[in-house]
């Protein structure tokens, strides 16, 4: 799954891809930036919209803005329907059992931090152990570290060699009684690495550990089973997937979400109050304190509809295309240094100048309309591993040409050109 390979453009235009016509669906890519047409790389860190989400999250606002389970009036019953029916197509997506295993949240980071506080604090003791991986975003790492300084526990890491896969012998797949839960990126937002979830996942349940997957990578790229996988908990952000910002997705098995107390107090979340005692609400609204996003949420489901529309079953093979495209236009240059080769891979490419720090080398692309990430990506301890304080990334994504990757090369030629003169 995900594996980059050899695809011709021929056998792309079999599949009846036609990316050009595809761009028509996204409006940010019809500007210009500083006079050049914008070149936008930077999809790990968020994916640019369809008109199919923005009218969507328009039509809510224009037609149906009314809160939610709280109203009989009209406006309120269509807002409740537009907003059950996202959890439903959320439900769809993933594969997942119930719709009540479907807690709406800001985003991954939110997610995460629902489970080590509702799941975590409850579970996790002194001396305990939470294992992650050498990759991991930095989302999954910072609440686990705060869990661990509150209960006395202790994290443990799964390392990554110089690839930029992870060790995952014996040795390395720290699991021992005291082991609470692992929390594992799907796919490394820094290098495109696709980890064997699977395979950690077995592991873990051999000795009845729970696993939270980090999907904020994954979701967009492949087809995601939960079921399949196995895994307990599952996150991701609507954002990365061309949807809206401030919304996304924690799956959890229903077994667990029922045994979790809420992660916040508020309208919605309640059956009953008063001053003596609470009752608390049944799934999946235990979990959704207040007034939620609901146009958010709303196109949400609008971007999944999209996405479908489209297919992943045609995205996936494009886009591995376009990432081994890349790769080989790259490593034409010995003045640019691929950082880590993992055997399976997303369209994320980390790479270096040689001589000209991340940032400018972003300064400069940027002139010429094409938007890249620099920095460390929200992942130091991945820079520390390979001894960088940041590096520049580009993203790929089903709406990203051949052409775009040679203007790319063509904008670093020129770069090195400019620092070459300087240096001179």
């Amino acid at each position: 799954m995900g594996r980059v390979n050899n695809h011709s453009a021929a056998g792309v235009t079999a599949l009846g891809w036609d990316v050009w016509n595809i761009r028509r669906d996204f409006p940010i890519l019809k500007q210009k930036i500083h006079g050049k047409p914008l070149i936008y790389l930077d999809n790990a860190a968020t994916a640019q919209k369809p008109h199919q989400v923005i009218e969507a999250v328009n039509r809510f606002y224009l037609e149906d803005c009314s809160n939610i389970h709280r109203g009989v009036h009209t406006l309120s019953e269509r807002a409740t329907k537009a907003y059950e029916n996202a959890r439903e197509k959320v439900r769809q997506f993933i594969n997942a059992k119930s719709n009540k295993e479907i807690i709406f949240v800001r985003g991954a980071t939110e997610a995460i931090n629902l489970v080590a506080q509702a799941f975590g604090r409850t579970t996790v003791g002194a001396m305990d152990e939470i294992v992650l991986s050498s990759m991991e975003h930095h989302s999954n790492i910072v609440p686990w570290q705060m869990l661990c300084e509150e209960k006395g526990a202790h994290l443990r890491v799964i390392p990554m060699n110089e690839e930029g896969d992870l060790n995952l012998d014996k040795v390395n797949l720290p699991f021992n009684e005291r082991t609470k839960l692992v929390a594992l990126t799907h796919v490394s937002n820094a290098i495109g690495t696709i980890n064997p979830i699977r395979k950690v996942i077995e592991a873990a349940h051999l000795r009845n550990i729970p696993v939270l997957i980090d999907g904020a990578q994954s979701a967009p790229h492949f087809r995601v089973d939960v079921q399949q996988l196995g895994c307990d908990f599952y996150v991701f952000s609507g954002h990365k997937l061309y949807g809206p910002t401030g919304v996304g997705v924690l799956y959890g098995k229903q077994s667990l979400l029922e045994r979790m107390p809420p992660y916040q107090g508020g309208g919605d979340m309640i059956r009953s109050v008063t001053f003596e005692k609470t009752v608390f609400n049944e799934l999946p609204y235990k979990f959704e304190a207040g007034t939620p996003n609901i146009s958010g949420v709303t196109g949400l489901g609008a971007a999944i509809d999209y996405v479908h529309s489209v297919g992943l079953e045609q995205i996936e093979p494009y886009e591995r295309s376009l990432t081994q495209y890349a790769l080989e236009q790259l490593a034409t240059y010995p003045w640019i240094r691929l950082i880590g080769r993992p055997r399976e891979r997303v369209s994320v490419i980390s790479f270096v100048v040689d001589g000209i720090h991340p940032h400018d080398v972003g300064t400069i692309l940027d002139q010429e309309g094409i938007a890249i990430r620099t920095g460390h990506h929200c992942a130091q301890p991945v820079m520390e591993h390979f001894g960088l304080s940041a590096t520049c990334r580009l993203s790929l994504a089903f709406y990203n040409t051949r052409e775009e990757i040679d203007a790319l090369v063509g904008a670093l030629k020129k770069a090195r050109e400019v620092f070459s003169n300087d240096g001179a």
